[in-house]
């Protein structure tokens, strides 16, 4: 495999975490594209809201929840139905997971 393209599956590497409320999030980091489509689903008004983005951009860094698919939302409603299907406890054991491993490739996290 070369550099690049263990790069690249590295960034397309998904990563499990437990939430308080007990379920199994699998999350991949957003890649350039990712994050284009995020901001187009948002809309020009929320795409320039920085805390709104942010929680956006951690909802939509999940793939599955109790290995369930979550399809990458494709405007405003799809992603608060997200936010609100995680609730608290998933935003947060997202953004620990995100925050506690910088680096492209994720390992695997083990939540409250």
């Amino acid at each position: 495999m070369t550099p690049t393209q263990s790069h690249l599956a590295a960034a397309h590497a998904a990563a499990t975490v437990r939430d308080g409320l007990g379920r199994t999030l699998s999350l991949r980091r957003l890649t350039a594209l990712d994050k284009l489509r995020l901001f187009k689903a948002a809309g020009p008004v929320l795409a320039q809201n920085p805390l709104w983005l942010g929680m956006a951009t951690l909802a939509c860094a999940v793939t599955e929840i109790d290995t369930i698919p979550v399809p990458p939302p494709a405007n405003e409603a799809q992603i608060e139905a997200i936010v609100a299907r995680l609730g608290d406890e998933g935003i947060a054991a997202i953004a620990a997971a995100l925050t506690a491993d910088p680096a492209p490739d994720l390992a695997t996290h083990a939540g409250n």
